[in-house]
């Protein structure tokens, strides 16, 4: 498996999904490397599963199915324990990443009350309803499909003044109602902390894992880890961290500053057992970009690996999944 490691990173320091999902089966898991030095994040979620408790933590809830017209592949959460660390930024990055690999990808931004992503994408126009659900809005580059409450607003700067059961009601709506069609992945963005959003799309949807994101400061740590144990009694599988705005590089020396204090990712990764996806910088590029609606324009670097590590921890979730169906069929 391809690490997925940041810009600082050595191959030494990669251990994340050091093995081959491919080749992982409960016969050759002895012979696994990951096995061996103890980075297999499946085996770190076999384990939680196998706690004697989990069926105390495990939602009664079924999943909701998918719409009649469409076939979506993988469903993959981004999720912050506060605001202002860059969430739906990253969400986006991470959607152009897999778009600029040719998966066919789509974004359900679920932050109904604080919803940015149609801004980042320049997106105005308005979303589309026919007798058979909504047609989202496509991306200009990409032409990723794009579902927001902004877009069904008469202005983009209305507020949606709604209590928590009818948001968590339009979540599922954009998860069942939106003509998605044919995608390989699709990207939800999640409100920030542990509320009745996030609770929802864990519950309701057939997550393949979720993406944690925060930044250095001891009080985005301290929040993260709400969000990571959240995850965990929802039995959903953790694909790993990004850390966000961990450094500023000077324009003018190409100094390197640790403006919010000293990175704490590989820390907070290690003690929360999960991997370290990426670490990147505070970048005024990226500001500009996200401001003019052309994020699809910014080319994180270190991200290929990144998508390489996520596609192979999802299509081998998914192999686990339906090798699970087919045992409980039989």
């Amino acid at each position: 498996m391809s690490d997925a490691r940041t810009n600082e990173r050595t191959k030494e320091d990669g251990k994340a999904g050091a093995g081959s999902p491919e080749a992982c089966s409960s016969d050759s898991c002895s012979s696994c490397q990951s096995m061996k030095d103890g980075t297999c994040p499946l085996e770190h979620e076999r384990a939680r599963n196998d706690n004697p408790h989990s069926d105390e933590t495990k939602s009664a809830i079924e999943k909701l199915p998918q719409g009649q017209f469409n076939n979506i592949r993988h469903v993959v959460a981004v999720m912050s324990g506060k605001g202002g660390v860059g969430k739906s930024s990253v969400t986006a990055l991470l959607a152009a990443s897999f778009a600029r690999e040719g998966y066919n990808v789509g974004i359900l931004d679920a932050d109904i009350t604080g919803p940015s992503i149609p801004k980042m994408f320049g997106i105005k126009q308005r979303a589309d309803g026919l007798e058979f659900g909504l047609l989202p809005v496509r991306s200009e580059t990409f032409k990723m499909p794009v579902m927001s409450i902004n877009l069904l607003l008469p202005n983009e700067d209305d507020p949606v003044i709604w209590r928590g059961p009818i948001i968590a009601n339009v979540v599922k709506q954009f998860w069942t109602d939106v003509i998605w069609g044919d995608l390989d992945f699709l990207f939800v963005d999640l409100p920030p902390g542990t509320g009745d959003a996030p609770l929802t799309v864990m519950q309701s949807l057939p997550l393949d894992g979720i993406v944690i994101v925060s930044s250095p400061q001891d009080l985005a740590v301290m929040v993260v880890k709400k969000a990571i144990k959240m995850a965990r009694l929802m039995k959903t599988h953790i694909l790993g961290l990004v850390e966000n705005m961990s450094y500023v590089i000077c324009p003018h020396c190409g100094g390197k500053h640790e403006v919010f204090g000293a990175s704490k990712g590989r820390a907070v990764a290690d003690a929360t057992d999960i991997p370290l996806l990426a670490t990147l910088p505070l970048d005024p590029r990226l500001s500009e970009l996200c401001d003019e609606g052309r994020v699809e324009d910014y080319e994180p670097e270190g991200f290929g690996d990144v998508v390489d590590f996520i596609v192979k921890i999802a299509d081998h979730l998914g192999k686990l999944k339906a090798k699970e169906a087919e045992a409980q069929m039989k």
